[in-house]
């Protein structure tokens, strides 16, 4: 094949001393497609190429811009979450030292509340001590008085019964006895 083209070469009249160089009817078709070629590529693929190339820039440097913004939102609502959180942390303190004074000031009311009962009931019960006293003090001495009239009227002999010499008898008798001119062991011993 070689050898047809070397000879299709000569009959032509190309110079056969270069082998390598194409055929001048070549050069031109191939110069005529190049620029037809140039000429499609310059004036429908360079401008699709930019234009997709200029959406692409845009879209890279709007995504950057936009993220950027939204690093910054991100940025924002994190100060204002950890500004939140700051603000609910105090309010918690405050809620939770609001509860320890109300605490102890119901523990102290109700301490005052206590004593105040324990007081109520303490003199309540001295109240009640003291009224049981006078009334055993009251049957006691009724008691002693009948019983002192009873052994008065054995060794007198006479009826000492009747109620107003009763009293008086009764009523100086203790008074007596009370007052500590009479002992005990001398009425015991008198009788």
């Amino acid at each position: 094949m070689i050898t047809a083209s070397v000879v299709a070469a000569e009959e032509t009249g190309w110079p056969s001393g270069f082998p390598l160089l194409p055929h001048p009817a070549e050069i031109i078709v191939g110069l005529i497609a190049f620029a037809i070629l140039y000429w499609l590529v310059k004036t429908k693929v360079v401008p699709n190429m930019e234009k997709l190339y200029a959406e692409r820039t845009a879209a890279i440097e709007g995504g950057m811009q936009q993220a950027e913004e939204a690093q910054q939102q991100a940025q924002a609502a994190l100060e204002q979450y950890q500004a939140q959180l700051a603000e609910a942390r105090a309010e918690a303190a405050r809620i939770r030292e609001e509860a320890r004074e109300q605490g102890a000031a119901i523990v102290v009311e109700m301490r005052g509340h206590a004593q105040a009962e324990a007081a109520r009931i303490t003199e309540a019960a001295h109240k009640q001590i003291e009224a049981e006293r006078q009334q055993a003090v009251v049957s006691l001495r009724s008691e002693v008085g009948r019983l002192s009239t009873d052994l008065a009227s054995r060794i007198v002999g006479e009826s000492l019964h009747e109620e107003t010499r009763q009293k008086g008898i009764v009523d100086r008798f203790l008074a007596e006895l009370e007052a500590g001119e009479i002992q005990p062991e001398k009425v015991g011993e008198g009788a």
